[in-house]
C-alpha cells in the first residue's frame, strides 16, 4: 500500500454530531429551545390511588430559517437536542460522512489550517488562538509578532486533532504536536518564518496598518492595568505553595509575564499544561521547557527531552497535570476564550488550590458538592434517593475518573428473576454479600417475589485507564429493585474503597486486594499502582475526619447531662436513624481563649440523613442528643493544615493563626426540623392513636393481666417503650433495656431519669418502679443478669436484623433468658399497600420513589426484611415448639379477620413450665445507666 494513502492511526474516526452539522451549515441561525415534560405512568397496584409521577424528561424544538422539528422525550437535555438535529437533518437531505483521514490528508489539513491561523481573516475572530496573534504585535523588540509554538499546540483543537491522524504518540506525549507544527510550516515557508531560538513562528508579510487599527479594542471598563492571583508550585517539597500577584497590564503578553515570574526571559522558554479541574476552565500550569530541548527534523518527529535535565520532578504539578513537570510551576486561571476578545483572568487563591487538591478524591467530590468540607462526609450507604443530598454517587465516580485522565466508568446492569419461595421454608435472605443489602425503599432481592414485582437488578462497574487497560473490577451480589439504585449503591462501594486507598496507597499488592474483597472489588494492581504512583508523596489524601475535643459526647447520662445544650430551647422532637434533619451550623478557627475566632465554614439550611454517615461524625453525635429549635456549642480538634486552608477565605490571617500554636476550632449548631423516616409518616398518616402507640398499650394490657412484676425491652433504642410504660399504673417494680446503640442508650437514660425523678417526688406515683437499669450490648449474646424476667419485649425490632439472626434472637431468649411471656411485633408485608395508598405527597419525596416499580418497597430503608402473616406465623409456632412455649396471635392496625390484616403482627409466647432458671452465663453487656428509688 503505497505511503501515505493508509488511513491514520489514533483519533477514533467517529462522524459528526448531528448538532456539529447543523452548527457548521446555520451557525447561530439554530436555535434550540428546551423545555421539561412530564410523563404520566400507571401505577399497577390494586387500591393505589395517589396520582403517579413518571421520570424528569426533556423535549426539544430546533428552529432554523426554513422550518422547526421537534424531539422525542430524553431524560437528558443535551440527548433531546441532538434528536432534534438529527431530525433537521433527515429533513434536509443531508447525509453525514465519516471522517477517515489519510496521513497524507491529514499533513494537507494541517499546513491549510495553519495558514488560515496567520491568515489576516483570523486576526480579528473570536477564539482562544486570536487573542495570542493580536498580543503578539504589541511585543517589543525582536519577539514583535512572534506567536510561541507552545501557544498553538494548547490552544487550537482542531491543530491537534489533524496531530492525532498523523501520529499516534500524540496521546501520550502532548508535546509532539509542536514539531508537527514546524514540519507543516516549512511547506509555508514562503509565508511563515520559524525561529529555533524562539521556539516561535511569524508571519513573513507584516500585516497592514489599516488591519491592526482595525482590530477589536479592550472594552471600555476593561482596566489597563491587570493584576491577578496565581499560586507558585514549588518542585521542593521542603518549600511550601504560595501565592504570587502576576501583572499582565495592557501591552503586555500575560505568556511573557508567567515567563519572567518563572525566572525566563520570554514565553518561548515555557510549557502549558492541560486543563485543570473542568474543561471549560482556563486553570492551567505553567512551568519551564528544558534547556536540551530540540524541535525535531522531518525525519525526526518529536520533542526531545534529554534525561539529565537538572531539576526537580514537581511530584504535585505532575500529579495534577497528567505529564511531567520539572522544576517550579505557576497555576494560573487566564487566557483568551470563545467569548470575548479581551484577556479572561480570575483570582487562584490558596483556598482555590487546596480545593483543586480535594476534588482528586471521592470524598472530596462530595464534600465540595455540599459546599461543606469540614462538616460533610461521604456517606457509607446509599439508602433513599429523596435523603441523598449533594452529588449522586454515580456522578461522584465519573467526575473521579475525569480527574484522573481514566476512561468513563463502565456501568453493566443486568435484570434477574427473584428466586420463588419453596413451600413449606420461609425465605432467608443471602447475606453473603456484605452489608448494605437494600435499596432506597430497603427492598432486597428475596424481598420482591410477591405479586407485581417480577425483576430486581444487579449492577456492576468497569474502570479502565485511558489506554483501555481494567484497572478494577466491582461485582456486588446485592440485588435492588430499581437499576438507579444498583447502580448508585455498586458506585458508592467503589468511591468508598478508592477513598480508602488514596489515603494510603503505598499498601503492597497483597494488601491492595484484601482490602479491596471486602467492597466486593477485583483489583489488577499493577495497572492500579501504574495509574496513581504520583498519589504517594502528596500530603493532600489526608483529609480525615475531624474529631471532638474533650469528652463531650458520652453515653453515660451523668455525662450527657453536663453537656452545652441549652435545654430550655427544646421543644421535644429528637432525631432517630432514618431521619432527614436540617441544621443551621457555623464553624470558626479560635485562639484557646477565644480572643479571636475567625470564621470558617457555615449553613443556613444544612440536611442530612441520620445514620448514613454524612457528616461529621462528631456533629452527627451532638445533633443526635438535640432536640428542635435546641442549641449546642463545641469544641473540636483541629484538622489538616491544608484542610483549613480549603475554607479560608483569608488565607493569610488563617496561616497566621495557625502558626500561633494555640487554635482550636469551635462548631455552633441549632436543630430547625427533623423529618421522620417514611415508616412513620406512614403510620401517622392513616392510624389514631400511631401505630407506635397502639403497640405500647397493647404491651401494658398484656403486663397489667399478667401481674409482671419485672420486664425487659429488647432493641430499646431511645427508650420509647420504657418511656410509656412510665405513664400507666402496672404492676412493674424493676425494668431493663438493651441496645446495641450507645447514643439512643444515653438518649433514653436522660429520659428515664427525668420522668423517674419527677415521679418519685410526687405523692401518690402513677406506677412502682423501684429500679430501672439500661444495658449496652447486642441482643443476641446472652447475659446472666437478663435470666429469669417476668416479662420480655422486642417490638419492631427483629426486622432491622437479616433474617438468620432474627432466628438466632428467638432461640437465645426462649432458650437462655426464659422469660415467662415474651412479646414479639413485627410489621406485616401485606399490609403495606395499604399504607402506600394512605401516603400523603411531600415535598421532599423523590417523584420516582412513588412509581408502580417500588409498590413492594418496605417501610423503612434499614429494615433487612418484612415477613408476611404466614411467615411470621411459621417462624413464632417452631420457636414455641422447640422451647416448650405457647404462642398465640395478635397485632394492632387493622383487623384480624379482614385483609390484609393488622397492621404490626405480634406473637406472645407463654412458657409452659416454672422449672428455675439457669443464669449460668458470662456478663456480656455494659452498665450504661442505673437509676433506683432507693438512692433517692
Amino acid at each position: 500500500m503505497e505511503n501515505g494513502k493508509v488511513p491514520a492511526s489514533g483519533p477514533k474516526k467517529l462522524p459528526f454530531t448531528p448538532k456539529a452539522i447543523i452548527h457548521q451549515k446555520f451557525g447561530t441561525k439554530a436555535c434550540y429551545t428546551v423545555e421539561e415534560v412530564q410523563e404520566v405512568v400507571q401505577n399497577g397496584c390494586p387500591g393505589l390511588v395517589i396520582p403517579q409521577r413518571g421520570p424528569c424528561l426533556y423535549r426539544c424544538s430546533l428552529q432554523l430559517p426554513e422550518f422547526s422539528v421537534v424531539s422525542e422525550a430524553f431524560r437528558r437535555k443535551k440527548d433531546a437536542e441532538q434528536s432534534a438535529a438529527e431530525k433537521a437533518i433527515q429533513q434536509l437531505g443531508i447525509q453525514p460522512k465519516e471522517v477517515n483521514l489519510t496521513v497524507e490528508q491529514a499533513w494537507d489539513e494541517l499546513v491549510g489550517r495553519l495558514s488560515y491561523l496567520f491568515s489576516i481573516e483570523f486576526l480579528p475572530a473570536i477564539h482562544p488562538l486570536s487573542g495570542h496573534f493580536r498580543a503578539a504585535l504589541a511585543r517589543e523588540g525582536h519577539l514583535n509578532g512572534f506567536i510561541p509554538l507552545v501557544a498553538i499546540a494548547t490552544f487550537d483543537a482542531k491543530i491537534n486533532s489533524l496531530c492525532k491522524y498523523i501520529s499516534s504518540e500524540m496521546e501520550s506525549n502532548p508535546s509532539l504536536v509542536m514539531s508537527l507544527i514546524v514540519e507543516a510550516a516549512k511547506r509555508l515557508e514562503d509565508s511563515l518564518l520559524f525561529s529555533e531560538e524562539k521556539r516561535s513562528l511569524k508571519r513573513l508579510t507584516p500585516h497592514p496598518p489599516e488591519i491592526i487599527q482595525s482590530l477589536p479594542k479592550n472594552e471600555p471598563n476593561f482596566p489597563e492595568s491587570i493584576s491577578f492571583e496565581a499560586i507558585r508550585v514549588p518542585s521542593s517539597a521542603e518549600k511550601t505553595v504560595e501565592p504570587v500577584i502576576l501583572n499582565a497590564s495592557s501591552g503586555n503578553y500575560y505568556l511573557d509575564v508567567i515567563a519572567k515570574e518563572l525566572g525566563v526571559k520570554d514565553a518561548s522558554k515555557v510549557l502549558i499544561s492541560r486543563t485543570i479541574g473542568k474543561a471549560s476552565s482556563e486553570t492551567r500550569l505553567y512551568f519551564c521547557a528544558p534547556e536540551s530541548t530540540t524541535i525535531g527534523s522531518s525525519s525526526e518527529l518529536y520533542m526531545k527531552q534529554a534525561s539529565s535535565f537538572k531539576g526537580y520532578v514537581n511530584t504535585i504539578a505532575t500529579y495534577l497535570s497528567g505529564q511531567e513537570i520539572c522544576g517550579d510551576a505557576i497555576l494560573a486561571s487566564v487566557g483568551y476564550t470563545w467569548k470575548s476578545t479581551d484577556l479572561f483572568y480570575e483570582d487562584l487563591s490558596l483556598r482555590a488550590y487546596y480545593r483543586i487538591l480535594a476534588n482528586k478524591i471521592p470524598s472530596g467530590i462530595y464534600k465540595l458538592s455540599r459546599e461543606a468540607i469540614l462538616a460533610a462526609e461521604l456517606p457509607t450507604a446509599f439508602t433513599t434517593r429523596s435523603n441523598w443530598r449533594g452529588s449522586f454517587p454515580r456522578d461522584i465516580l465519573c467526575t473521579f475518573c475525569r480527574q484522573h485522565r481514566l476512561s468513563e466508568p463502565v456501568f453493566s446492569s443486568d435484570s434477574i428473576e427473584p428466586l420463588p419461595d419453596l413451600p413449606g421454608r420461609k425465605r432467608l435472605r443471602d447475606t453473603s454479600s456484605g452489608e448494605n443489602e437494600t435499596n432506597e425503599g430497603g427492598l432486597a432481592a428475596t424481598a420482591v417475589a410477591q405479586e407485581g414485582c417480577n425483576l430486581v437488578y444487579r449492577c456492576t462497574v468497569k474502570i479502565y485507564s485511558k489506554c483501555q487497560e481494567l484497572i478494577l473490577l466491582c461485582s456486588p451480589k446485592e440485588s435492588y429493585k430499581k437499576q438507579i439504585d444498583a447502580m448508585h449503591s455498586t458506585a458508592l462501594k467503589v468511591l468508598s474503597w478508592l477513598d480508602r486507598f488514596l489515603d494510603k496507597v503505598d499498601m503492597s499488592a497483597e494488601e491492595i486486594t484484601s482490602s479491596a474483597k471486602g467492597f466486593d472489588i477485583l483489583i489488577y494492581p499493577q495497572q492500579l499502582v501504574k495509574e496513581f504512583t504520583l498519589c504517594q508523596t502528596l500530603p493532600k489524601y489526608q483529609w480525615g475526619s475531624a474529631t471532638v475535643a474533650g469528652n463531650f459526647v458520652c453515653p453515660s447520662y451523668s455525662n450527657v447531662q453536663n453537656n452545652t445544650l441549652e435545654e430550655e430551647l427544646s421543644s421535644g422532637t429528637t432525631p432517630s436513624s432514618g431521619s432527614l434533619v436540617c441544621v443551621t451550623y457555623k464553624i470558626y478557627l479560635a485562639t484557646e481563649r477565644e480572643c479571636i475566632m475567625e470564621h470558617l465554614e457555615g449553613s443556613e439550611e444544612f440536611e442530612f440523613e441520620i445514620g448514613s454517615g454524612a457528616v461529621s461524625p462528631v456533629l452527627e453525635a451532638v445533633v443526635t442528643q438535640m432536640s428542635v429549635d435546641q442549641s449546642a456549642c463545641f469544641i473540636m480538634e483541629l484538622p489538616a493544615k491544608e484542610i483549613v486552608l480549603a475554607v479560608a477565605h483569608d488565607s493569610a490571617n488563617i496561616i497566621s493563626l495557625l502558626s500561633s500554636g494555640t487554635c482550636l476550632m469551635k462548631c455552633e449548631v441549632t436543630l430547625l426540623r427533623v423529618t421522620v423516616p417514611l415508616e412513620d409518616r406512614m403510620e401517622q398518616a392513616l392510624f389514631s392513636p400511631p401505630l407506635s402507640k397502639q403497640r405500647v398499650e397493647y404491651a401494658v394490657q398484656q403486663i397489667r393481666e399478667s401481674c409482671a412484676a419485672s420486664l425487659v425491652d429488647f432493641g430499646c433504642g431511645s427508650g420509647s417503650l420504657l418511656e410509656s410504660l412510665l405513664a400507666y399504673r402496672t404492676s412493674l417494680e424493676k425494668i431493663a433495656g438493651v441496645d446495641i446503640s450507645q447514643r439512643a442508650l444515653a438518649r433514653a437514660a436522660k429520659i428515664l431519669n427525668s420522668k423517674l425523678n419527677g415521679n418519685i417526688e410526687a405523692e401518690q406515683p402513677i406506677n412502682s418502679i423501684k429500679s430501672a437499669i439500661l444495658y449496652d450490648g447486642s441482643i443476641l449474646s446472652c447475659d446472666s443478669r437478663l435470666c429469669g424476667y417476668d416479662i420480655a419485649t422486642c417490638l419492631e425490632v427483629i426486622e432491622h436484623m437479616e433474617e438468620h439472626d432474627a432466628c438466632l434472637f428467638g432461640d437465645i431468649v426462649l432458650r437462655s433468658f426464659c422469660p415467662q411471656i415474651l412479646i414479639v411485633s413485627t410489621p406485616n408485608y401485606e399490609y403495606n399497600v395499604i399504607l402506600q395508598k394512605s401516603t400523603p405527597q411531600y415535598h421532599d419525596d423523590d417523584p420516582d420513589e412513588k412509581s408502580q416499580q417500588q409498590l413492594c418497597k418496605f417501610r423503612n430503608h434499614d429494615h433487612k426484611f418484612e415477613w408476611t402473616r404466614q411467615q411470621f406465623c411459621e417462624w413464632a409456632s417452631e420457636l414455641a415448639l422447640r422451647h416448650n412455649y405457647a404462642v398465640e396471635f395478635s397485632g394492632v392496625g387493622g383487623e384480624a379477620n379482614e385483609e390484609p390484616g393488622f397492621a404490626s403482627q405480634i406473637a406472645v409466647f407463654r412458657r409452659n413450665d416454672s422449672s428455675p432458671v439457669n443464669a449460668d452465663f458470662p456478663e456480656h453487656y455494659d452498665v450504661i445507666w442505673e437509676w433506683s428509688s432507693n438512692n433517692k
